[in-house]
């Protein structure tokens, strides 16, 4: 048995205050369960590993990213300079359908994705959103549609923008030009990752080693998570082409880990260190350390298993608390948005170990989607009840927070 497919429950209601000023012009392109219900039993409280997210044996392998020579990328997870607005919870904006992603643009604005619709808006605090239009190619289904958003590190100079897309075909990560307002020159850089009506993963995000990490699921067959020779259930690192990117673990793959079932977060901190959410089935889901190479278990454990040649996570919750979700790294924490636990979880995080998790905002917002650390230094979190909540009449809402008032 598996959680429910996160689709859109009957008569769902749809508001859309967007207005939009520019469209898609290239169309090119077409060539987790998130929270649903699983058997809670009596587990009501998060696990914390005493390792450093080991293999059964306790070994350890190299760092979990290769820098690239010459590359000046700033890590994604380095706290950015404190501005007046750090200082104040707002909401940045509402009446978003079904929200799934953002990345942040230089300028202090974030791109953010519309799942069903598959359309990319542009936002900034106290502005209305502007609608870029609908992404070409994009096929939503179940959990599958308009996903992941990153945006190049060199962005002001290639102005590239990369997202992850469900075609008819399968899952894929496409490249767009971002100027002046629209984007151009659509083209899929990888294709062929497995897409089901679950399970599609679909986060992005640059390393601090300059190169793009995609995560994908297993698209509900389980065998998948466990052949490296299938894109399913992995986090991959490419290049900006999508050609397996230098320095990874098997020669002339994309794959960076696997055994995974369903990731939808990655986030790493200062000192380079790899984390990632993961969906369990009925019992676990799972905060990792990744590390190039390793198992992480996925469909033969789930959780902590204390087994040789499978990496232990280093908290497991009840999927009753978590199904979690986009993640984030800010002032010494991972910041875990979870969708069925309705919740922010902050898990204190140093060396590849873990602290005790805290959990924040329970019940207030609903379901939480992503998480982003703003280039204005306060955690920008999506909420996500249009899919498969119970929506309030603004939802869903783009919120931002400072951090030190969440800690």
């Amino acid at each position: 048995m598996s959680h429910r497919p996160e689709v859109s429950p009957a008569g769902r209601r749809r508001v859309r205050t967007v207005a939009p000023t520019a469209l898609l012009v290239a169309l090119l392109g077409l060539g987790a369960c998130s929270g649903g219900s699983g058997s809670p039993g009596s587990l009501t409280a998060p696990t914390v590993s005493t390792t450093a997210g080991a293999s059964g044996t306790g070994s350890s392998t190299s760092p979990g990213s290769t820098t690239r020579p010459g590359s000046a990328t700033r890590s994604p997870s380095q706290s950015p300079a404190p501005s007046p607005a750090s200082t104040r919870q707002s909401t940045v904006a509402r009446h978003l359908d079904v929200p799934w992603s953002m990345a942040f643009l230089p300028d202090g604005s974030a791109l953010v994705t519309l799942r069903d619709e598959a359309r990319l808006l542009q936002v900034r605090d106290g502005k209305a959103p502007v609608d870029l239009g609908r992404v070409g190619g994009v096929v939503p289904d179940g959990e599958g549609g308009l996903l992941g958003v990153a945006v190049s590190p060199s962005f002001t100079s290639d102005h590239t923008v990369f997202l992850y897309t469900t075609t008819a075909q399968d899952n894929r990560v496409v490249r767009v030009t971002f100027e002046a307002g629209r984007t151009t020159r659509q083209r899929a850089v990888l294709t062929g990752i497995p897409k089901a009506a679950n399970h599609d993963g679909g986060r992005l995000a640059f390393g601090p080693d300059g190169y793009l990490y995609v995560t994908t699921g297993d698209a509900g067959r389980t065998q998948r998570a466990q052949d490296r020779s299938s894109l399913g259930g992995k986090i991959l690192r490419v290049t900006m082409d999508g050609r397996p990117a230098p320095g990874n673990p098997f020669p002339g793959s994309p794959v960076w880990s696997y055994g995974h079932r369903n990731v939808q977060g990655i986030a790493w901190a200062p000192d380079g260190t790899m984390y990632a959410s993961e969906f369990g089935q009925n019992t676990w889901d799972e905060l990792n350390r990744i590390q190039p190479g390793r198992n992480y278990g996925w469909p033969v454990v789930e959780g902590r298993a204390g087994r040789p040649g499978y990496v232990d996570p280093l908290v497991q919750w009840p999927t009753s608390d978590a199904s979690p979700s986009g993640i984030a790294y800010a002032d010494g924490a991972v910041w875990l948005a979870a969708l069925r636990g309705e919740s922010l979880w902050r898990v204190p995080v140093s060396g590849g170990r873990a602290g005790e998790p805290q959990r924040l905002l329970q019940g207030r917002y609903g379901r939480l989607r992503d998480a982003v650390l703003a280039p204005d230094g306060r955690l920008w979190v999506l909420t996500n009840n249009t899919a498969r909540g119970t929506p309030v009449a603004d939802d869903d809402k783009l919120l931002a927070f400072p951090v030190r008032d969440l800690s």
